[in-house]
């Protein structure tokens, strides 16, 4: 029997309390704080955890006035775990190919409604060319990995029933109908890379994908780690207020990844990580890698790279100087703004290429 698909949500509808349920105003009556990344999340003592509001939710209508040729909607992808996604698509008629996406914020912050990548997803939209499903995925440390890579796959499910679908009219046939399903593409930034990464490398946990196609894997700012540093994780000065710093990037990792786990766990270094699978095992797309020059995972990116290569896979990477690590959905360096133009155009002829 065919699933009832989820229509498109009323801008204001609520469209997740799961994720929200241990966000308070305080840590009031909760103990120490024993995990915090400041400005955004503490994890307290009894595990109560608050996540402070740094960048603005925005309806999916909003911005539309300056991005007039893209529309949004929301939907609801799991109500079991209340995982979600922002629809986008260019408004002009005809069929795109499709990016599936995965915010940023270590595993443990962020929302496909924060303001910065409703902006950024919408110029993704314009100026790529492309539909995007942006997921809103269950976040740690209430779930810790691997419930991200899990809702990713579910992600996929969704939509491969949404390729399925073949109703004449209905709240999504507007998006479907820009949809070149045989043209899918894993993407996302930071720990969002990460998962797009671990989506790829469990394809074969969905079974026939048809009428799915991926085509390829855009890994932006990858967030790898180790135990063992690199040059640039050790080495590279951080200006005040960036989006990573080593200290960060550990206790994202802390919280992320199953309790005792070192940063040697697969999920964090899929390279040389104890019992990660052999790269070439695995039936990886082609790649865009999107490094940033002034980002401590640099280095990182540039080994994934490398051994991605080793193992006979396609991949390309594209350097960006100037600028750290977020920097086109933050623009937080004086040359964002050049750079994330430079980024979508690499990111619009990768997806070309690709979808040969």
């Amino acid at each position: 029997m065919r699933r009832r698909r989820m229509g498109a949500l009323h801008v204001g509808e609520q469209r997740v309390g799961f994720q929200q349920q241990q966000v308070g105003k305080n840590g009031h009556g909760h103990g120490a704080v024993v995990e915090e990344v400041h400005g955004l999340i503490r994890v307290y003592k009894d595990g109560h955890v608050e996540r402070l509001p740094a960048i603005p939710d925005v309806p999916c209508t909003w911005g539309t006035t300056s991005m007039p040729g893209v529309i949004a909607r929301d939907v609801v992808v799991d109500r079991a775990t209340g995982m979600w996604a922002r629809l986008y698509a260019p408004a002009a008629a005809g069929r795109v190919p499709v990016v599936v996406y995965f915010h940023g914020g270590g595993f443990c912050v962020g929302s496909a409604a924060w303001s910065c990548y409703h902006e950024f997803l919408a110029q993704m939209a314009a100026r790529a060319g492309c539909a995007v499903m942006s997921v809103d995925y269950r976040l740690a440390p209430e779930n810790r990995l691997p419930a991200a890579f899990d809702d990713g796959l579910t992600a996929l499910r969704w939509l491969r029933q949404q390729a399925s679908y073949t109703a004449a009219s209905d709240d999504l046939s507007w998006w479907r109908a820009r949809c070149r399903f045989d043209r899918v593409f894993l993407t996302g930034d930071s720990a969002g890379a990460t998962i797009a990464f671990h989506v790829a490398a469990r394809l074969d946990q969905l079974g026939p994908l048809t009428p799915l196609a991926v085509k390829g894997a855009i890994l932006i700012q990858p967030f790898f780690g180790g135990e063992t540093r690199t040059a640039s994780e050790k080495t590279l000065p951080q200006p005040p207020g960036s989006a990573l710093t080593l200290s960060t990037s550990d206790t994202y990792w802390c919280m992320a990844l199953p309790a005792g786990a070192t940063r040697d766990h697969p999920w964090c270094n899929p390279i040389s990580g104890h019992g990660a699978p052999r790269l070439d095992t695995l039936p990886l797309p082609s790649f865009l890698v999107c490094i940033s020059e002034a980002d401590i995972l640099r280095d990182r990116n540039l080994e994934l790279c490398s051994a991605l290569r080793k193992a006979g896979k396609s991949v390309e990477q594209a350097m960006y100087g100037g600028v750290g690590h977020a920097f086109q959905v933050l623009h937080n360096y004086h040359l964002s703004q050049p750079r994330t133009q430079e980024m979508l155009s690499h990111i619009k002829a990768f997806v070309s290429r690709a979808s040969r």
